[in-house]
């Protein structure tokens, strides 16, 4: 017989198997939202999500789903989202991000209120912030976002309206015209609008969102229209790194046109990182997907989830491994679906088989496009 050669994966298996079989069964998590105050901020956002007052006047963000935030219900309240990825794996994750992230939870979903207009900034893809910026821990960041509400006249700047250079981007930055370069586009509630990586963005004042997003706060701002911060300070640009990761293209369409699944039940927008989807009130039954993990969100009137009750502004994460489950909505209930989508073996057979054509299907589902933000 040829000698066994033990380098500590056996017994690391062994021990991962043992420590499954100690851990309590996954149901659906409930967690903790992060709060997030920036200079743009208002107290619309807590306000609509119910909060305690006195509302604060800067609060910016929250963050419903990410790996960092706690669990709030059931055995396993009070450990990270992140913390119950690495124990559980794939019956958390599903068997489709761990061949890219391993154990790592992959999404960050949030709320924005836009009191102000954001700073003019991008991303990086996943190839530039895992060399780059992999002390971080964060992936690249493609992001999708659902319009709540719009003021009359609410617009974002998304890409350039014109092929521009480097140089030309740069000079205009430093003479302060770079308004003359971006892409403005006005948005409406119910309006949906990806975001990949290496595009230039900022969402404007008077826009209440949902956005769906990778794990990562990486952010690159090019211009931020000379605000101060709290203590007087021109807040930092990062000209260098934007100019690595921006597409210089000329903007394309922002808008995605959704795509109906069934009556009250639609597409928004699906690309490698994750699927967005919306759910009109009514009744439907969830099928088994052990490829991924999903978040559900409620944007409007209530929701019963696999047992679990939702009012407007709350998230809910159901694990990979579970069974088929029962949604309840209100008649005025709109709720927002995510998950990691297989693309080529389920999703887009999906939309075939409902009889759509290739060139409406991807209108929807966004792929990287060749050439952008590769610098």
């Amino acid at each position: 017989m040829g000698k066994i050669v033990d380098d500590g994966r056996w017994r690391m298996a062994c021990a991962r198997i043992e420590a499954m079989e100690t851990l309590p069964p996954l149901y659906p998590l409930r967690l903790e939202r992060k709060l997030d105050h920036r200079l743009w901020g208002g107290s619309r956002l807590a306000a609509w999500l119910g909060l305690p007052q006195p509302w604060p006047t800067d609060l910016a963000e929250s963050w419903q789903v990410y790996a960092e935030n706690r669990v709030l219900n059931g055995p396993l309240a009070g450990r990270t989202l992140a913390a119950i990825a690495r124990d559980y794996g794939p019956a958390l994750l599903g068997t489709l991000s761990p061949r890219h992230y391993g154990h790592d939870f992959p999404l960050l979903a949030k709320f924005i209120d836009a009191n102000d207009r954001l700073s003019i900034q991008v991303h990086p893809d996943d190839a530039y912030a895992h060399t780059v910026e992999a002390h971080t821990g964060f992936h690249g960041k493609t992001e999708a976002w659902y319009i709540i509400a719009a003021e009359p006249g609410a617009g974002l700047v998304y890409g350039l309206r014109r092929a521009t250079t480097p140089a030309e981007f740069r000079q205009a930055v430093a003479e302060g015209r770079l308004e003359e370069l971006i892409h403005i586009v006005p948005v409406q509630a119910g309006d949906v609008i990806f975001v990949p990586a290496g595009t230039l963005h900022a969402i404007n004042a008077g826009i209440l969102l949902f956005e769906i997003q990778q794990k990562s706060d990486l952010t690159y701002r090019v211009y931020d229209y000379g605000r101060r911060d709290g203590q007087g300070r021109l807040r930092e640009l990062h000209l260098d790194k934007a100019l690595a990761v921006l597409d210089f293209r000329p903007a394309g369409p922002a808008q995605v046109p959704p795509l109906p699944l069934a009556p009250g039940h639609d597409l928004l927008v699906a690309c490698p990182y994750f699927a967005l989807e919306r759910l009109r009130g009514g009744e439907y039954t969830l099928a088994p997907q052990p490829t991924s993990f999903e978040i559900h969100t409620l944007i409007a009137g209530r929701a019963e989830i696999a047992g679990e009750t939702l009012a407007p502004g709350e998230s809910l994460v159901l694990p990979a491994a579970r069974d088929a489950c029962a949604v309840r909505l209100s008649a005025d209930a709109l709720l927002l679906r995510c998950y990691v989508p297989d693309l080529p073996n389920e999703l887009w057979p999906r939309l075939q088989a409902l009889g759509y054509d290739e060139a409406r299907i991807a209108h929807t589902i966004r792929t990287p496009s060749p050439g952008a933000h590769t610098r």
